[in-house]
């Protein structure tokens, strides 16, 4: 799949070049495995990392709203496969990289299923343990998340 040219949309911000951006990064679990997603070579933002579904609150709609968008657009996901969504302690992640400083708000998806579908924007995932999880190329902060959702 080719990555799409991003335009934001009428109400939409666009945070590509703020130095403060807000965003969603979810841990997927289905029984005792999450989902971790390794992230598109061809994205702005970290490429080929390991990763929970991220994104950016990026317009006016409810955190648990953007959860579900996310989730449908990038891994065919419909809202009935949802068994319950929480949401982690806030915290910021410095990213000297990208002189950007993101506002992650970690959440942790309950999900009734593992049959999931890819979008472009990730090219390849694993279900694994936590241990597991923490042994990969991670996103930087993502081991925060975890532990910020599970307590591991």
């Amino acid at each position: 799949m080719k990555k799409p040219t991003f335009k934001p949309k009428k109400g939409q911000i666009d945070f590509t070049d703020a130095r403060w951006a807000p965003v969603i990064n979810c841990v997927l679990q289905h029984k005792n495995k999450i989902l971790i997603v390794q992230r598109n070579k061809e994205l702005n933002f970290y490429p080929n990392y390991w990763n929970g579904i991220s994104g950016f609150l990026d317009d006016k709609r409810s955190l648990k709203e953007k959860v579900i968008d996310e989730i449908k657009e990038e891994l065919g996901l419909s809202k009935n496969k949802i068994d319950r969504i929480i949401l982690g302690e806030i915290f910021d992640q410095e990213e000297i990289k990208y002189q950007k400083t993101w506002i992650v708000h970690p959440v942790l998806v309950k999900i009734k299923t593992d049959k999931i579908k890819l979008d472009w924007e990730a090219q390849s995932y694993r279900w694994l343990t936590i241990k597991e999880a923490k042994k990969l190329k991670l996103l930087p902060g993502f081991d925060k998340v975890l532990e910020r959702v599970t307590g591991l």
